[in-house]
């Protein structure tokens, strides 16, 4: 059998791009070299956006159930204990339809994301298989792959690869990627701790606290788990610091050692890099293999996810002949300069909470004080790159917000997993024949904007249509059904009949 897509990797981004491709009806295999989930806590933060994609794969209660929104936002505190700035949080619904920050324990966030996987009879998951090598072939591409539960060895055949296999990525190898580098690569421990029923009570915001003898982060995660990240300092020992009797006296403004159980304790670098040649052919990498980036924003899954959303429609519009191969090469282009705006943007956060010369510091904190450098707390909204995007500014290539429709539904509940144009109604009269084809060989939906919360964003624009992606970004902006046409032409070739909602 020749798959449509093999995926190296079964961790958030791969199992993520499996849910979205098995709700395509596309035949998948995923390669996964562990038995488990791994066990112990990793990523903690994910934003609105992303389970704004969650929702897509029909698993946005689930991902509820297991997290919590980000309502106390983050504390800039300095050694003094004086709170410099505080980066806001709330629970209301954010532009995405949902909170825009939310807190989880990864174990459990994968075990939603498989438990999705299993609804899909057309995706085959294989644990304990270890990718070796791969070839490509005129109409496909090989996989050497080892079952590690007897050493067997066989071939897995797809049409395309996707690596989502993590820092040490073996897909990233094959593709002999070249990396850019932002410039940061920091030691931190991270400390992961389960209170007690008799802990103090603790901060339910996250705390950078911005003292230069010992820079550290405080995160409320979820229930009674708790998170320190604690940088190194020149002289550390790490084979000593992650010791009980070490860690304690480090958090001991926080915590004692009877009032939790150290669930891990583990030394990471933060890097800061970007590969560079994230295809080639019937190869592409995602995630973590693509580009790491600190913790500061909290946006590493983050990325991850986003890039296997750009992915997985491009995919599904290859392999169903609707657009040529030469779409994929649009994944790279588009997803590379934004994850790179947020990764710049998390060095210069670290910069500022990783200030360990002391006049360096009484200086940030006066600067604070003063009300200076407030832009870089404010949430980045880039743009996507170059790619099948119109050459407008934005809107164009930023995510179109989620409103609650006046029939009480979400505007992704509508519109589903697929292109949207939304439009007033006497532009969608008068576009071409060929438009109408265009639109029903990609399966688009089309929207009247009489609700009035989309006539007020077109009105905002001010524009009389709009046309989503299926993965929700603003492909572009039209004023007449004329332009409509003319962008349709542009990006969406044509055969079949429109299906409209009403």
């Amino acid at each position: 059998m020749v798959f449509d897509v093999a995926i190296m990797g079964y961790g958030p981004a791969g199992a993520s791009l499996a849910n979205l491709l098995g709700a395509a009806g596309l035949s998948v295999v995923v390669l996964e070299k562990d038995a488990e989930i791994y066990p112990l806590p990793r990523a903690i933060h994910f934003d609105g956006e992303v389970m704004r994609v969650f929702q897509a794969m029909g698993l946005r209660p689930n991902m509820e159930s297991i997290s919590r929104p980000g309502m106390k936002g983050m504390h800039f505190v300095n050694a003094a204990n004086e709170t410099l700035l505080i980066r806001g949080g709330t629970a209301a619904l954010g532009p995405h339809g949902c909170a825009n920050n939310h807190y989880f324990h990864q174990p459990e966030l994968e075990h939603v994301l498989r438990q999705g996987v299993t609804r899909f009879a057309s995706v085959s998951v294989k644990l304990q298989h270890l990718v070796t090598d791969l070839q490509e072939h005129a109409d496909h591409a090989a996989l050497h792959v080892t079952d590690l539960r007897n050493a067997q060895q066989h071939v897995v055949q797809a049409r395309y690869v996707v690596g989502c296999d993590g820092a040490r990525s073996l897909a990233r190898k094959l593709l002999n990627c070249s990396t850019r580098d932002l410039g940061l690569h920091q030691p931190w421990l991270v400390f992961d701790a389960l209170l007690k029923p008799n802990a103090p009570t603790l901060p339910d915001h996250t705390v950078q606290l911005c003292d230069p003898q010992r820079p550290m982060t405080y995160c409320n995660v979820t229930g009674n788990r708790r998170r320190w990240e604690i940088m190194l300092m020149p002289g550390d020992d790490t084979a000593e610091l992650v010791k009980p009797e070490n860690l304690w006296p480090l958090v001991s403004r926080w915590i004692q050692p009877e009032h939790a159980d150290i669930e891990r304790a583990v030394i990471y670098t933060f890097h800061s890099i970007i590969a560079e040649g994230w295809r080639q052919g019937r190869l592409m990498i995602a995630g973590d293999a693509a580009h790491q980036t600190p913790p500061f924003l909290g946006q590493g899954m983050c990325a991850a996810i986003r890039d296997v959303s750009n992915l997985a429609w491009k995919l599904q519009a290859v392999v169903r002949g609707t657009a040529s191969d030469n779409l994929l090469d649009s994944y790279e282009s588009e997803r590379a300069p934004h994850v790179a705006e947020f990764i710049e943007l998390a060095v210069r956060l670290g910069d500022i909470i990783q200030t360990t010369d002391p006049e360096q510091a009484l200086a940030r904190d006066a600067k604070f004080r003063g009300g200076g450098e407030p832009e870089i707390f404010h949430f980045p909204a880039p743009r996507l790159g170059a790619g099948i995007l119109s050459q407008a500014p934005a809107p164009v290539g930023q995510p179109f917000p989620q409103p609650q429709l006046a029939n009480g539904q979400l505007l992704d509940e509508v519109v589903g997993n697929h292109f949207a144009v939304i439009a007033r109604a006497e532009v969608l009269t008068k576009v071409t024949e060929a438009t109408r084809q265009a639109w029903a060989s990609w399966q688009v939906r089309t929207l009247d904007a009489n609700d009035p919360a989309l006539s007020t964003w077109l009105a905002s624009q001010p524009a009389q249509a709009v046309v989503l992606r299926p993965d929700r970004y603003v492909l572009g902006l039209a004023h007449n059904s004329a332009e409509l046409d003319a962008l349709t032409h542009d990006v969406l070739p044509a055969h079949a009949e429109v299906e409209s909602i009403s």
